[in-house]
């Protein structure tokens, strides 16, 4: 289900800075801008479609004669309109029509310290912003900032942090540069995969230490890192249910709306082929329900993906993380993302495990690293094993099982038609056949491979009973999981304290 939610609406590309890090590459305003009657039209669709939030940006949004009158219009709409602005431009009269217009929240990006800030954007511009903050304060505007991460700013955090604390700024949200429009031509700032991590210290050390500023993590900043998700839970309340990352909103709940009309994913992702039409010539909410809409994202699944975020444990949830991220660090959204900081965690032990050439020791450890609930680091010997022409049934059994665990279901289906091929007889590996078979939908196949394993198997391998019930259970055939169930218990004494839990849930079914 695709629930639109928030979006991001550059409203034009008019800008009076030339940032070096401007991923839009904003100049002057276009031509094919839309009119104030067209904008206007389109706030009264995205009402219809029911969206919550909508972020007015740009270029500079205040560079536009109607930016309040669009921020109106959508707050008439039962749309929470916020702005994001560069601050050159505010004044008394910019923050009265703010008001007049019921924007929510208006974040002002700040890159840095005086110094580095006015590097990147424009001399003058830090002062500027300090004004800025000291205007929507007296106007009880609640403010927030936005600091785009580079090599040059990751530094000073704390320090800015000090700041804007000082500037009464309620919220401050953190995200990386990317190297796209100008930030392309400037390299050199680009952030490298490690200062994630400096990101993600840097934010919960602020939170628990309890600094009276909210941090925001952008989607690009993650993921599955402890801190992170107590960062993002701390942010959203105990009571928020689940804070982890649960992959790209883009075409879900999140849309991209450019200045002339054009509806993409997300406003970041610049590349015309995800454009998915024009609010001028086609309804937005006919752009949302066509189920051939941000096909790129709502499809995506983890065996889609390349490197590590193939393999990951995270990987079905996930899902690479953000598509901008893989898209211009990488060149591709199938791309791994290498600015995870679960990715830098295994990239750096990986670099270490590989250095190992004895098999007897890779098995070893690949096996202690299981048992310790460690399965990323053990299908990495496992792999090497494997490409190092290691044929025993024992390794491909193994890895299938990794595998599988995983969540990498080709590759445990692979794996156990090698073991297979060693010994067709193997109860262990027809049991792994028949699993991966059924979560890769290839369901009847399975279960004949899971029958198989139980022909083969004895009182000391009863697995096979259980995971037969179970596929059976989840592709909703209670009966014949039960009876496969209370076959196993009639067979084996042992096999019924093992089965309880599903038992009683068949039998109060029925």
């Amino acid at each position: 289900m695709n629930n639109p939610i928030t979006a991001v609406w550059e409203i034009t590309m008019g800008c009076n800075m030339r940032c070096k890090h401007c991923g839009s590459s904003c100049e002057n305003a276009l031509e094919d801008e839309l009119t104030t009657e067209e904008a206007l039209k389109l706030c009264d669709d995205l009402g219809e479609l029911g969206f919550q939030w909508i972020t007015l940006s740009g270029g500079e949004p205040t560079t536009r004669k109607d930016w309040d009158l669009i921020a109106k219009r959508l707050n008439e709409n039962g749309i929470i309109p916020n702005m994001i602005t560069n601050g050159w431009m505010m004044n008394e009269e910019i923050a009265d029509r703010a008001v007049k217009a019921g924007i929510n929240t208006i974040a002002i990006s700040i890159d840095g310290l005086e110094e580095t800030h006015d590097f990147i954007r424009k001399e003058g511009s830090f002062k500027r912003i300090m004004h800025a903050f000291d205007i929507l304060k007296n106007k009880k505007i609640h403010c927030s900032a936005i600091t785009t991460i580079n090599n040059r700013n990751v530094a000073e955090l704390p320090k800015l942090r000090y700041i804007l604390i000082e500037k009464g700024v309620g919220g401050w949200q953190l995200q990386l540069g990317l190297p796209m429009g100008n930030m392309a031509k400037n390299s050199d700032l680009v952030a490298q995969p490690y200062h994630i991590n400096d990101v993600i210290d840097f934010s919960y050390q602020t939170v628990m230490d309890g600094y009276e500023i909210d941090i925001f993590l952008a989607d690009c900043i993650g993921y599955f890192n402890l801190k992170e998700i107590e960062v993002r839970k701390k942010l959203l309340g105990k009571h928020s249910g689940d804070y982890n990352w649960s992959g790209c909103g883009a075409g879900k709940y999140n849309l991209g709306i450019l200045h002339n009309g054009d509806i993409l994913g997300c406003t970041s992702v610049r590349d015309k082929n995800f454009i998915e039409g024009n609010a001028k010539t086609t309804p937005i909410k006919e752009i949302w329900s066509n189920p051939d809409s941000f096909s790129w994202n709502r499809k995506m699944t983890k065996d889609k993906l390349s490197g590590l975020c193939r393999k990951c444990l995270f990987g079905n949830r996930c899902l690479g993380g953000c598509s901008n991220t893989r898209l211009t660090m990488e060149g591709s959204i199938y791309s791994e993302n290498k600015y995870c900081s679960y990715n830098v965690a295994v990239t750096t032990a990986r670099k270490q495990l590989e250095k190992i050439e004895d098999i007897d020791v890779i098995m070893s450890k690949a096996r202690k690293f299981a048992d310790n609930g460690n399965l990323q680091l053990s299908e990495i010997l496992l792999s090497k094993a494997i490409e190092m022409g290691c044929n025993d049934i024992g390794l491909f059994e193994f890895y299938g099982y990794v595998s599988f665990m995983l969540g990498n279901y080709l590759d445990a289906r692979k794996a156990n038609e090698e073991a297979l091929k060693i010994n067709p007889e193997s109860a262990y590996a027809n049991k792994g056949m028949g699993l991966s078979l059924g979560k890769l939908g290839e369901v009847d196949k399975g279960i004949e491979y899971l029958r198989k394993a139980i022909a083969l198997s004895d009182e000391n391998f009863t697995d096979p009973y259980y995971d037969l019930a179970v596929l059976l259970y989840e592709n909703g055939r209670n009966e014949e999981a039960l009876k496969v169930l209370e076959e196993g218990r009639a067979k084996y004494e042992s096999f019924e304290s093992v089965s309880k839990d599903l038992y009683e849930i068949l039998t109060n079914a029925s």
